[in-house]
């Protein structure tokens, strides 16, 4: 599957959402201008409650792929996208979607699903995957062309892992 970079976009959006722990508006302020989510000029409490309940089920989404499509398809069923072709920065005519005018929660929901929503029909899905190294719990996509990556991040999980593997092989 090739993978676009409005996908790319949005794939990493789910993944920087689900990891991202939002005990604060302020958290999750951050995340919106991080991630470039069009949003009201001010995040508020029950922004974050929303948010935080399309985050679980989109963890569910990574970790019980066997309830994936119900979950994605009732995330999906409670926002308001429009759908339309579009060409911008240089890319390709691409599908694109857009909930400008909704509440943060339902744009990141929309956005976040949508992207997963496409692995799916594209036969993608063991591409989400949940880090391997023992006391990390993260989430990712593997885009890599031989879907072989089993760290979240082979600078820190995967470094760790493969450090203690080499000292344990030294101590024998």
């Amino acid at each position: 599957m090739l993978f676009s970079q409005d996908l790319i976009r949005s794939l990493g959006t789910a993944v920087d959402l689900v990891n991202t722990p939002l005990t604060t508006v302020a958290d999750l302020a951050a995340l919106v201008e991080r991630r470039k989510v069009a949003s009201p000029d001010e995040v508020t409490g029950a922004d974050l409650d929303a948010v935080r309940g399309s985050r679980d089920e989109l963890h569910r989404v990574f970790t019980t792929p066997d309830q994936a499509v119900e979950r994605l398809n009732k995330l999906l069923g409670a926002t308001k996208v429009t759908l339309r072709l579009s060409e911008h920065d240089g890319l390709p005519l691409h599908l694109h979607h857009s909930a400008e005018q909704a509440p943060v929660a339902e744009q990141l929901t929309a956005d976040c699903g949508l992207a997963l929503a496409q692995l799916f029909v594209h036969g993608e899905q063991t591409r989400l995957r949940t880090c391997a190294a023992e006391g990390c719990s993260r989430v990712f996509v593997d885009a890599s062309r031989n879907r072989c990556r089993v760290y979240c991040d082979s600078r820190t999980c995967g470094n760790r892992m493969h450090a203690a593997a080499h000292r344990a092989r030294r101590r024998r």
